[in-house]
């Protein structure tokens, strides 16, 4: 998926050319001539990027240039346009002149759709890696295979790459213009900073056994206590902090259905018009109470994507 209609993280360029990942004589060539992305997991997954306007442009090395590194084994992303292969490695980010370390939340949503794909794709895959280094079945160390694409233990189990579907909804109230009103929630799990109240979409994991849409049932009732419906898909993007995939909705409420929040998952839940979300947009201040002025989620998410479709009368 491409373009302005895609949120932030799920635009790429890449082929991913699933059918070389088991091809060694080809990836041992296509090593050699490759684009690679270095990401640093000692310090929160961050790569290198040049350019201080938008957008950023991300550093990738040729393989010959770190061939004195230590790192890990190159995990293969995919083929570009152009037919050069890309690859990522876990190591130390080198020093460059004009380069600074960013992570993906700070410029997911500033990059273009080829470097975007490639930095969400990466970063996705490492933190699975760091994640699965010992079988879940027999407690045996694992080993990377399949340029990156599995992991196997000494007998021969394999596992694959996996994410965790979580639903993300923008509730509203299915009214037209300024005065139209959207449901956002304050998770009490995040940190305060004095002066703000970041308020966002309700968002919850899809459970065993459940679709999304009926998370998305389950989840508003549970966090806010409000039913919905006229549950309608908006698209979806990979959420790799560590690694979820935030299938993305909108749905309809009754405004004058009593918010009761549960404290344990949200703090505080309110509803904004149209008028205060696109002064906020604006640069204007708007009042939450308790001298906090309200801050929606960051650009990177999908969460914003949603508020933006909203706001647009796309629901």
């Amino acid at each position: 998926m491409t373009g302005e209609a895609a949120p932030p993280l799920a635009r790429s360029t890449l082929d991913r050319a699933a059918h070389r990942r088991a091809d060694p004589g080809w990836l041992a060539e296509a090593w050699e001539r490759a684009r690679v992305l270095v990401l640093d997991s000692a310090a929160d997954g961050r790569a290198l990027v040049r350019g201080e306007a938008a957008p950023p442009e991300l550093v990738l090395l040729g393989s010959g240039e770190l061939s004195a590194v230590p790192r890990s084994v190159p995990m293969f992303l995919g083929v570009e346009p152009d037919g050069v292969p890309v690859f990522a490695v876990d190591a130390p980010l080198p020093e460059l002149p004009g380069a600074r370390a960013v992570n993906l939340r700070e410029v997911g949503h500033l990059l273009v759709d080829r470097d975007a794909g490639i930095f969400t794709t990466a970063l996705a895959l490492l933190n699975w890696h760091i994640r699965h280094g010992y079988s879940s079945s027999t407690g045996h160390p694992t080993q990377v295979d399949e340029a990156g694409w599995s992991r196997i233990d000494p007998d021969g189990g394999r596992v694959w790459p996996r994410t965790d579907p979580a639903m993300i909804v923008l509730v509203h109230d299915g009214v037209a213009g300024p005065e139209g009103r959207c449901l956002l929630g304050n998770n009490a799990t995040w940190p305060g900073t004095p002066g703000q109240r970041r308020f966002s979409c309700l968002a919850g994991y899809v459970e065993p056994g459940e679709s999304a849409e009926a998370a998305v049932l389950r989840e508003v009732r549970e966090e806010v206590g409000v039913g919905v419906e006229e549950i309608g898909y908006a698209g979806s993007q990979s959420w790799p902090f560590p690694g979820s995939l935030m299938l993305g909705f909108l749905a309809r409420a009754d405004a004058d259905e009593p918010v009761r929040v549960d404290p344990a998952e949200i703090a505080h839940a309110r509803w904004f018009t149209r008028r205060e979300i696109g002064a906020v947009l604006a640069g204007r201040p708007v009042d939450v109470g308790e001298g906090n002025r309200l801050v929606l989620p960051p650009p990177s998410s999908i969460a914003l994507f949603l508020i933006h479709r909203w706001l647009d009368g796309h629901c």
